[in-house]
C-alpha cells in the first residue's frame, strides 16, 4: 500500500469539482431565469471534447435565455454526471495505483426491460419543474405535486429504482421547504440527486446489471453498517476465490431492513441477521463455501442462503495480509460513477499515530492519512479508542475532498496479547456482556413494538 499517492494531488480534480459547483450556483436560484449563466458555460466547455459536447452547448445557451425545456435539462445532468465520472475515475485510478490491485474488465449492463413511458415522463417534468424552481424557490405545493407520480412509480417492480431515489429526494426537500428561508443549502448533494432522477427517467438507464453465478470460497473481511432512523443496511466487504482456480475478487453482499426508530446499536443485527446468514461467519471467524451464487458484474452478491453453507475457520487479517494484494476490484457502472461510492478496502500495519479519538490520523513516514472514527458503528466493540492504540488495521478508503480511512477492523494488544477487534464482531451474536445487555435491552424494545401493534389491529 502507498499512502505517499494518496496524499499527492490528482491533476484536473480541482478543476472538474469547481465546474459541478459552478453549476449548483445555478441550480440554487433555478434555471428559469439564471442569472450566474457563467456556470452553464463551464459546464458546456468541461464537456466540449465529449460527444455531449453538442447538446450540451445548446442546453446551456437555451438556459441561459430562459427558453430551456426538458431535453436540454436532461443534457445538463448529463453533463454535470459526466464530470463527476471523471473525478470518480480519477480517484479510482490513483486508489488502484496506491494499492497495487487489478482493476477488473469494463462494466457491461443488460437491456431494460418495457417501461411505462408515462410516468417517467411525469417524473421527468416534476424534476424539470423543480430545477426551473430552484432550491431557493421549493415550496410544499411544488413537493406535494410529486406525491402522484411516486406512487406510480412504486407500483412498477422494474422502476423501483428512480421511485426510491425521488420519494426520498422529496421527502428531504419538503422538510426543507420553504427554500428561500433555508440559512444553508446542501447543493451539492440535492444536484446530485436532481441529475440522477433526471437521467434514471429516460427509458433504459436504469439498466439491470449483468448478472453471473460463483462457486468457490468467500471470506469476509469486515461488516460496514448504515444506520438510519427507519432503516439499516449491512454491507459485507469480503475476498473471493473461484473454485475454478482463477484471480480473487473484491465482492459486497449487502442485507437492508426497515427498523423503528426506537432500535438502535446492536439491537440492529436482529433485524438484519435473518436475512444474511454471512453475518454468523463474521461473528464465529469462518469463510462461507458458495454454489452458483448469483453476482453482478460489480461484485454485488445477489444473497441467497441456499446457495451458501458455513466454512472453515478464516481470520480476517490472515486474509488481508495473504489474499487481498491480489484480488481484482470491480469495475462500475456508468451511472454509479461518483466519488461518493468508493469504499475500497486495504489493509494497514506499521503506522504511526497522532491525535485524540476524535481527530486521529495514521502517519506513514512524511504521509498522514485521517481516520474516520465517526464511521465506527455503535453496534460492535471495535471503539476510537481500540483504534488509537492499534498496530494493524483492515479499513476502507473513502473519498470526500481528500482520502479518508473507514475502520472495519483492527489489531490491538489487549494484557500483552495481540489481539483482533471486529466492528461486526456482534454481527451473528455475541456472548460479551456489553453486547448481550444491548442486545437485551432491543429486545424488550421490539417485545413492546410488537405488544402495541397488535393491540392497534385488535382495535
Amino acid at each position: 500500500m502507498r499512502v505517499d499517492l494518496l496524499t499527492d494531488p490528482i491533476a484536473g480534480l480541482d478543476e472538474a469539482l469547481s465546474v459541478v459547483d459552478a453549476f449548483d450556483a445555478v441550480l440554487v436560484a433555478g434555471l428559469l431565469r439564471p442569472q450566474k449563466v457563467a456556470g452553464l458555460i463551464e459546464l458546456a466547455d468541461a464537456v466540449a471534447g465529449s460527444p455531449l459536447a453538442t447538446r450540451v452547448a445548446e442546453a446551456a445557451e437555451k438556459t441561459a435565455a430562459g427558453a430551456a425545456g426538458e431535453e436540454h435539462f436532461v443534457s445538463l445532468a448529463a453533463a454535470r454526471i459526466a464530470v463527476f465520472g471523471s473525478v470518480h475515475d480519477a480517484v479510482l485510478a490513483r486508489l488502484v495505483e496506491a494499492t497495487g490491485r487489478p482493476l477488473g474488465e469494463d462494466y457491461a449492463g443488460q437491456a431494460a426491460g418495457t417501461e411505462p413511458p408515462n410516468v417517467l415522463v411525469a417524473a421527468r417534468s416534476w424534476l424539470s419543474d423543480l430545477a426551473r424552481a430552484g432550491w431557493q424557490g421549493i415550496d410544499h405545493d411544488l413537493i406535494s405535486a410529486s406525491a402522484q407520480v411516486i406512487s406510480a412509480l412504486l407500483a412498477e417492480p422494474s422502476l423501483r429504482r428512480p421511485a426510491v431515489l425521488l420519494d426520498g429526494f422529496a421527502a428531504e426537500l419538503a422538510a426543507s421547504c420553504p427554500g428561500a428561508a433555508l440559512e444553508r443549502i446542501p447543493a451539492r448533494r440535492w444536484g446530485d440527486l436532481w441529475s440522477r432522477g433526471m437521467l434514471l427517467t429516460l427509458p433504459g438507464a436504469a439498466a439491470t446489471p449483468s448478472i453471473g453465478t460463483v462457486t468457490g470460497r468467500l471470506l469476509p473481511l469486515g461488516v460496514d453498517l448504515l444506520e438510519h432512523a427507519t432503516a439499516a443496511q449491512a454491507q459485507v466487504h469480503a475476498v473471493f476465490e473461484p473454485e475454478d482456480g482463477t484471480a480473487p475478487r473484491l465482492v459486497r453482499a449487502n442485507v437492508t431492513a426497515p427498523k423503528p426508530d426506537t432500535i438502535v446499536g446492536a439491537g440492529i443485527w436482529q433485524l438484519l441477521r435473518p436475512h444474511l446468514s454471512l453475518l454468523t461467519a463474521i461473528s464465529e471467524g469462518r469463510s462461507m463455501d458458495l454454489a452458483g451464487m448469483p453476482v453482478t458484474a460489480e461484485g454485488d452478491l445477489l444473497w441467497r442462503d441456499d446457495h451458501a453453507r458455513l466454512g472453515e475457520p478464516a481470520d480476517a487479517f490472515s486474509t488481508a495480509r495473504v489474499a487481498l494484494p491480489r484480488a481484482v476490484t470491480s469495475p462500475v457502472a456508468p451511472l454509479d460513477r461518483h466519488p461518493a461510492r468508493l469504499a475500497v478496502p486495504v489493509f494497514l500495519e506499521g503506522y504511526g499515530i497522532e491525535g485524540d479519538e476524535d481527530a486521529l490520523t495514521f502517519t506513514f513516514g512524511g504521509n498522514r492519512l485521517s481516520v474516520e472514527t465517526d464511521r465506527i458503528p455503535a453496534a460492535g466493540p471495535l471503539t476510537p479508542k481500540a483504534v488509537a492504540g492499534s498496530s494493524a488495521c483492515i479499513g476502507l478508503i473513502r473519498w470526500d475532498g481528500g482520502f479518508r480511512l473507514q475502520p472495519l477492523a483492527v489489531e490491538t494488544t489487549v494484557r500483552k496479547k495481540t489481539t483482533a477487534v471486529h466492528a461486526g464482531a456482534w454481527a451473528g451474536g455475541t456472548t460479551d456482556k456489553a453486547g448481550v445487555k444491548a442486545e437485551k435491552a432491543a429486545t424488550d424494545a421490539a417485545a413492546v413494538l410488537r405488544e402495541r401493534a397488535g393491540r392497534l389491529l385488535r382495535k
